[in-house]
Parts: C-alpha cells; sequence; structure tokens
C-alpha cells in the first residue's frame, strides 16, 4: 500500500476533530436521558460489536496515532514484577475480559518475569522474538500490553511485531468511549482519549519538521501564521485548544449536578453511594433497593453515567442512593481527571457502599484498588461498608476471610436476596442522624413541617391534641429553627 502524501496527517486530524464535534453536536442528553430504555440499550450494546475482517493497517498506525482504535484478533502480554504468579495471572485475566468488553477475540496471552519493564519494549528482546513469532502463528493483528507504555516503547515494539500495539491504559479509554451515552460522559471520554493521546502524537518525514507561517501558511488563517511553527506542533496546539474547549462544555454541564447536589445538602438528605471494581454488582444493587431499572450486563464499565434514586429507612427518614463508574486497577489518570464531576457522586457522598465481587480470584486485590480511587478524589474518610457479593458462588473461606480482615462488612448476593436486609440494616445505621431532639406542638395548619420531619428526621412518638400535633423527634438544626417560630407564632 503507497504511503499518503504528508499533508494527509493534518487533513486525517482535521476530520477526526469534525467528526467528533458532529457527534456532540448530534446528542441531546437532556431529551435523550430520559428516553432511554435499558433493556433497549442492553441488545444495542450487543448488536453493535465490530465487524471482523476490517483490520488496522500498520501504514496508518505509524502516520498518526490518534485514530480510533480497532481491536480484532489479539495477542495479551504481561510482564509480571512483583507478587506471585497467581497474581500476574489474574492481571492477565482481567486484560483479556477487557479486550473482550472492547469487542476482540483473545488468542494468546504471554507474562515475562522481570524486575522492572524493559524502557526500549517493554518487554525483553528475547520476548520480542518469541512474541512477534506468537503473532504469525495465530494470525493476529494487535497486541495488547498490560501496563501504560511509554511513546518511545509503543513505536519500538511497534516496529518490531509488526502489528498495532495498544496498553491497558487505551484498551480502557475504548471501552468508555463504546459505552458513554450521555452528553457529559462522551465529553468526558473525549478529554481523557486527546490527554492519553497529545504525547503519542506522531508523524513520518518531513511533516515532523516542516514549518507553516507568513504566507506559507496558505488557508491556515489566524492563529497559524506567524514566525513558523512545524506541522506536529500544529496538530497538538489544536489539539490543546480542542481539550480547552471539552473543559469548558464539561464545566457547564458540572453545574447542573452540582446543584442539585447542593438542593440536597441544603435540605440535609443524606447520600449513600455504591462504589466498587468494575462488574461487581453495583447496578444490580441499586435496582434490588430501589427498582431502578439501571441497565445489567455481565461486563465490564456497562454503568458510567451516575444514577441517583430516593430510598427510605424503615423509620421513614429519606436518602439518596447513587450508583457510580466501576474502578479498576491502574485506571488511567486521565478518566480520573475527566471524570471528576461524576466522582463527586462518591467524594461528595455521607456513607460509601463498597460492593466487592466474593467470587473474584483476589478480591483483597479490587478492595486496595477501589480504596486507591477513593483516595486520590479525597474520600478516604468517608464512613465505609463492605460488601461482599455473589456469595452464592463465591469460595465460603474467601468470604470468611474478607468478613474476619474487613470491619463492617456483610455478605450478600443480589441474585438470591440472602443478607439484603442485614445490608440495608447496616446502611441505616450508619447514615448520619439529625442533630436537634425536639418535644413540640405544632399547629395543625404547618402539616409542611409535618411532613419535613417525617422525610428528614426520626421519630420517636407522634399523637394529635386538641392545640396540634405534639411530636418528639430528632431533627437537623434548619428543621428545628423552622419548628420553633412555628410554635413562636402559633401558625
Amino acid at each position: 500500500m503507497p504511503k499518503k502524501p504528508h499533508q494527509e496527517v493534518g487533513d486525517e486530524f482535521e476530520a477526526l476533530m469534525r467528526e467528533s464535534a458532529r457527534v456532540a453536536a448530534d446528542y441531546d442528553a437532556s431529551e435523550m436521558d430520559e428516553l432511554i430504555d435499558p433493556t433497549l440499550e442492553l441488545s444495542e450494546r450487543h448488536a453493535l460489536r465490530r465487524v471482523k475482517g476490517f483490520s488496522t493497517e500498520l501504514q496508518d498506525i505509524s502516520e498518526a496515532e490518534y485514530r480510533q482504535l480497532q481491536l480484532e484478533r489479539v495477542v495479551l502480554v504481561g510482564v509480571w514484577t512483583e507478587g506471585t504468579s497467581a497474581m500476574a495471572e489474574n492481571s492477565l485475566a482481567e486484560l483479556k475480559a477487557l479486550a473482550e468488553t472492547a469487542g476482540s477475540e483473545v488468542l494468546e496471552g504471554l507474562i515475562q518475569r522481570r524486575d522492572k519493564p524493559d524502557p526500549a519494549t517493554y518487554i525483553g528482546s528475547g520476548k520480542v522474538a518469541e512474541l512477534r513469532q506468537v503473532v504469525i502463528a495465530t494470525g493476529a493483528d494487535t497486541v495488547i500490553c498490560d501496563g501504560e507504555l511509554s511513546p518511545s516503547q509503543l513505536r519500538q515494539l511497534e516496529d518490531k511485531v509488526k502489528v498495532k500495539v495498544v496498553d491497558r491504559t487505551a484498551l480502557i479509554l475504548d471501552i468508555f468511549a463504546q459505552h458513554a451515552k450521555s452528553k457529559e460522559g462522551k465529553a468526558q471520554v473525549e478529554l481523557a482519549q486527546i490527554a492519553y493521546l497529545l504525547p503519542r502524537l506522531r508523524g513520518w518525514g518531513d511533516s515532523l519538521s516542516r514549518q507553516v507561517g507568513g504566507r506559507a501558511a496558505g488557508g491556515a488563517g489566524i492563529g497559524g501564521r506567524g514566525p513558523g511553527e512545524t506541522k506536529i506542533e500544529t496538530d497538538r496546539r489544536r489539539i490543546r485548544d480542542k481539550m480547552a474547549k471539552l473543559r469548558g462544555e464539561i464545566a457547564q454541564m458540572k453545574t447542573s449536578r452540582d446543584t442539585k447536589r447542593q438542593e440536597r445538602k441544603r435540605f440535609n438528605i443524606p447520600s449513600v453511594a455504591i462504589a466498587g471494581y468494575t462488574n461487581a454488582g453495583k447496578s444490580s444493587l441499586l435496582n434490588r433497593l430501589t427498582d431502578a431499572g439501571v441497565l445489567v450486563e455481565n461486563a465490564l464499565f456497562a454503568t458510567l453515567d451516575p444514577t441517583v434514586r430516593k430510598s427510605q429507612t424503615s423509620d421513614g427518614r429519606v436518602y439518596t442512593l447513587t450508583d457510580t463508574v466501576g474502578f479498576v486497577r491502574h485506571l488511567p489518570h486521565q478518566l480520573i481527571d475527566a471524570f471528576k464531576s461524576t466522582l463527586e457522586e462518591v467524594s461528595g457522598a455521607d456513607v460509601i457502599v463498597h460492593v466487592v465481587d466474593g467470587s473474584h480470584p483476589d478480591p483483597f486485590e479490587q478492595i486496595r484498588a477501589v480504596r486507591e480511587v477513593v483516595a486520590e478524589i479525597g474520600g478516604s474518610h468517608i464512613p465505609e461498608i463492605i460488601a461482599i457479593n455473589k456469595v452464592d458462588i463465591a469460595d465460603s473461606q474467601t468470604v470468611m476471610d474478607i468478613l474476619r480482615k474487613e470491619p463492617n462488612s456483610f455478605a450478600f448476593s443480589v441474585r438470591t436476596g440472602f443478607g439484603i436486609d442485614a445490608l440495608v440494616h447496616a446502611i441505616e445505621s450508619t447514615l448520619p442522624r439529625p442533630s436537634v431532639e425536639i418535644n413540640a406542638v405544632i399547629p395543625y395548619s404547618r402539616g409542611d413541617l409535618i411532613h419535613a420531619i417525617h422525610e428528614r428526621g426520626e421519630i420517636f412518638s407522634q399523637e394529635y391534641v386538641e392545640a396540634g400535633t405534639k411530636i418528639h423527634a430528632r431533627v437537623d438544626g434548619g428543621l428545628a429553627q423552622a419548628i420553633e417560630i412555628a410554635q413562636v407564632s402559633g401558625e
């Protein structure tokens, strides 16, 4: 296949930006989010798998690294630097699940034992030769590495194995891009993708050194003229401009989420965030507790957009339950930065229900990875309940180990309903309680205050007397003040 003219590198980038803008403009989250049918979404996701046979040409890869990923037949490669061999195999098994979620067919997996990844090719020269032979034997068109590669490692490994090379970070970003459905989710994923791809942007030939400026800028226009900048510098500047625009859009969409959160705080409505490793059963738990109707699929990162639902304690107090995006080992920092507004649902919660997959081979590693992300977003001080899901299929000894080692942990199964009542009781017990105790007679004309006490307070006793409703309860400071004013005025 002949190489393309040099100017087409910039043309591909401009086409990518135009397509990105078109997709964002066509999608109106305010109208679409209310119309989403979870069952339809699930069937569409199954229907929209990648089509085999559309293999990525290596020439395209060497010209521009920012094109959309196309994963088909893949070989996995991992470097085992610490821990046991079982931990290394679990990590590669997770990479296999990620690759399959992205629509790939996994053909082979290789692990190399090293003190640290090779700075030149991630794996040593001997393993590179072995990997090349495996690629030829299996007919793979992509190699996925279980780690984040530097631009030079990516380039050198690609040159030696002669097929496209993708690292774990790019794979996770690709899955997020497939699963994002709201306008905010799409913008967050796009920002994370281009933040990752910016330092990996590269060209070939004199597109790296060709300068434009003055009259030579041609159609570049304002901002493209001047003393001159290389073609790749122009592309990088355009990407940075796009990133600034996306950050502005996300900040505007964040305002609506913040307003709703502040309104709940103003009325002292406690919030519970359901967090945990991807595919641990967070959405299933939310559906079980609130009939939320959230999409549930046995796939990684099925949920990207948080869902908030109202619930009530057994004594009538109102609180919110929020389903959040799943975490994973080595969650890319680009995603954490881009999804800050979404992750604030966790960092701003009163209680975190940390759902753990009890059937996973290494649940303690999952717990560690989730806590690492929670600490990074400023949520390590929030009370945590460890909720061990899937105990109907988990190894009983593993579940017992978690229960013994983790304080405030509870075993349950969403599928069978086992342990749900105990978990709900634990949530209700952990919720912050109103701080002011009242003994008051509230006039019958102030039914709104009685309703507020039932929603936001904790009632010990209530009876009806001639002057009004006599009530003994605990309420927050703002509501206590409103009750005191009503008693003084007699209305």
